[in-house]
């Protein structure tokens, strides 16, 4: 591993930097020191609220690795990073008016100190998640190396964050991948009050490189000349071809964790000794003995950086909050028209679920060489149910990708290659598992558009699978829809049929905003007559799979073959069932419902997932609101049996709602 503990060697690095280039440096980091007082002082009045971290003290880190980039490349940022975006070229006045909640903020008033973010700019947003930038990182990376454009990305990150297994994912896969990524973690010594001896096992984080097979280097993060040589090398080094890098940078912050932190966790003349070890004066200091800039030019950069930050705020207070109407705007990309279908003839094929998405992932491949598939055994394998079988043979390992058994990767790198311009679908094996990348579903792909202003576009879908039916246990077979459906920001799919399965796949895909693509495993093998040619099912739009007249049934997932056996069945007892298929969670069709309760006066509603909190009560809760009136009966659901899934066949048959229990349900409420 290459390593470096000391700074290099001043006149080495004066060479390498002209004076237009120290002064632009020098610039930076006096806007980062007068933003950041700033900050703390509006802070001190109460003007500036929540969780705020600030950057002073590490200026040299932010303002030297930003100047070894060129303008299209990427940086990833955290929640003390003012100072990346300020050294990457952000606007102070739009920036401070942020932190104030101001309408003409970077993000509109809704990201705050934690989440600025320019996508104009490759600033791929601060975080407010520890390590939360590190997977989305690597998604920028892969965008980059499967594009070929050249472009590097820069991820920031602190020292705690070096301990999230999000770090070690990303890096591996990273790594794996040889993607054009630098790490550069900023050692302030605390993660959050926890000092480095009690938070980490070794001394340098910078070693944990070894274990990727990637260079790791130590360097003085107070020293912006060994910050931009040893960024510019890496850079380099990523740029062409060679694979990330990871540079651990010493450093110090001097206020706490957050402004108004207590700081009883450390020594008062520690952060004396620190401050008097401050980088602006050294970098100055520096200069004026090497002739690229004189101390008196030096004082004349930091005046007018005063002067642009007293403009700042003037701008930031002046500024009007965001209007009523801004609360609801910036969610969700804008509605697109769905390509016209491309039929020849109205012939269609017998298939199984399965193989209708693997069509329509076929179909999305050859369309648009910006869509990528990425997840475990996706490639040569099939995934575990064989639904990308094919594809890699056909389109390739760079657009379909095995990745690691690591989901807080795949998700992560999902969102940052959809947030730099690719349509990536991953595949998480089991909806199980997303619990283990849940923060780059639910923190990042969900809440990154609305977040920052409505300035962001994150075309991703998550593939993954649901339901009980194969002896899988309890760690395999659950049904988790009701989770995603919770959470603003995102879409969520779930077909019953295969004509279904590959129209809604392919509409999912096309779609600019994070979609949660849910497949049901007991279908796979369900057969269907689908168009072999391209066609396309519009998002948020239900189905009705049986026309009746006595009774509505809304059922999801397997649960819609099981009510139209039961409505088959209630027909031989004059009974005439409707039956509806959602067919997307979320947005839900509420009209199509309330269209059939007009009809019919009765609603009984079933799913896989329990009936408690899940799909079943959210559409009885909307029955209930939106067709009241029309209702002769009260709603009933019917929903699995709320323990953890048994692994016996015989009591894993008890809990899944079947035909009998929909048709008794039925009945209820007639």
């Amino acid at each position: 591993m290459a390593r470096s503990t000391a700074a290099p060697s001043l006149g080495a690095t004066i060479k390498g930097m002209d004076s237009d280039l120290a002064r632009q440096i020098l610039e930076r980091m006096c806007l980062i020191r007068h933003f950041e007082q700033k900050v703390v002082k509006l802070f001190q009045q109460g003007l500036i609220r929540g969780a705020t971290h600030v950057y002073l003290g590490e200026e040299a880190i932010a303002a030297g690795a930003c100047a070894a980039l060129q303008p299209s490349d990427y940086i990833t940022s955290t929640h003390r990073g003012h100072g990346h975006v300020i050294a990457r070229g952000l606007d102070v006045k739009p920036m401070l008016a942020e932190l104030l909640g101001k309408a003409t903020g970077y993000c509109r008033g809704k990201g705050g100190s934690m989440h600025i973010a320019d996508m104009k700019r490759g600033i791929l947003g601060a975080n407010g998640v520890v390590g939360g930038g590190i997977p989305l990182s690597t998604g920028a990376g892969l965008k980059s190396a499967y594009k070929k454009t050249g472009q590097v990305t820069l991820c920031f990150f602190g020292d705690g964050a070096a301990q999230q297994g999000g770090f070690h994912e990303a890096l591996n896969m990273a790594a794996l991948w040889k993607l054009p990524v630098v790490y550069i973690c900023e050692n302030n010594c605390f993660a959050l009050t926890t000092p480095n001896c009690d938070e980490c096992c070794i001394d340098d984080i910078a070693d944990r490189a070894a274990g990727y097979g990637i260079p790791g280097y130590v360097i003085d993060g107070n020293d912006v000349f060994a910050v931009y040589e040893t960024v510019k090398q890496a850079v380099e080094h990523a740029r062409s071809g060679q694979g990330p890098v990871l540079i651990e940078c010493k450093t110090y912050r001097w206020y706490g964790h957050y402004l108004g932190d207590p700081e009883v966790y450390r020594d008062k003349a520690e952060v004396q000794e620190w401050i008097a070890r401050e980088p602006i004066a050294r970098f100055v200091r520096e200069l004026d003995e090497s002739d690229l800039l004189s101390s008196e030019e030096a004082a004349r950069v930091d005046a007018a950086a005063a002067a642009e930050l007293d403009e700042a705020e003037k701008f930031a207070l002046e500024s009007p909050p965001p209007a009523a109407e801004e609360l609801t705007q910036g969610l969700w990309a804008p509605d697109k028209p769905l390509p016209a279908a491309v039929r020849k003839s109205d012939r269609t094929i017998e298939t199984t679920y399965c193989r209708a998405i693997n069509q329509g992932l076929r179909e999305a491949l050859a369309a648009d060489e910006d869509v990528v598939i990425l997840g475990e055994d996706v490639g040569l394998h099939g995934g575990p149910f064989q639904v990308t079988q094919g594809l890699f043979a056909e389109f390739g390992g760079e657009r379909v990708r095995n990745t690691p058994l690591s989901e807080a990767a795949i998700a992560g790198c999902t969102v940052g290659s959809a947030l730099t311009g690719l349509r990536p679908v991953g595949e998480i094996m089991y909806i199980d598992f997303t619990t283990i990348a849940l923060d780059q579903i639910v923190n990042q792909a969900a809440k990154m558009r609305y977040m920052f202003g409505g300035e962001a576009a994150v075309p991703l879908v998550i593939r993954t699978m649901i339901g009980a039916g194969t002896r899988s246990s309890g760690q395999h077979s659950q049904s988790l829809e009701a989770w995603f459906c919770h959470v603003p920001g995102l879409k969520v799919v779930m077909p019953s049929t295969p004509y279904d399965a590959k129209g809604l796949i392919r509409s999912a895909i096309l779609d600019d905003n994070p979609v949660i693509f849910i497949e049901t495993k007991r279908l796979y093998n369900v057969k269907g007559q689908v168009p072999d040619e391209e066609y396309f099912i519009p998002l948020g739009k239900a189905d009705v799979k049986r026309a009746g007249k006595d009774a509505t049934v809304i059922a999801t997932g397997a649960q819609v073959h099981e009510a139209l056996k039961a409505a088959e069945a209630l027909s031989s007892e004059g009974i005439d069932v409707e039956v509806i298929d959602p067919r997307t969670l979320y947005p839900l069709d509420k009209e199509t419902i309330v269209e059939s309760l007009k009809k019919t006066g009765r609603a009984v509603v079933a799913s896989d997932a329990i009936a408690r909190f899940g799909p079943c009560a959210e559409i009885a809760a909307v029955i209930m609101e939106e067709a009241f009136d029309y209702l002769d009966a009260p709603v009933k659901r019917v929903g699995g049996v709320e323990v953890p899934m048994p692994y016996a066949g015989e009591l894993e048959a008890l809990t899944i709602p079947n035909a009998a229990v929909i048709a008794r349900a039925v009945r209820g409420v007639l």
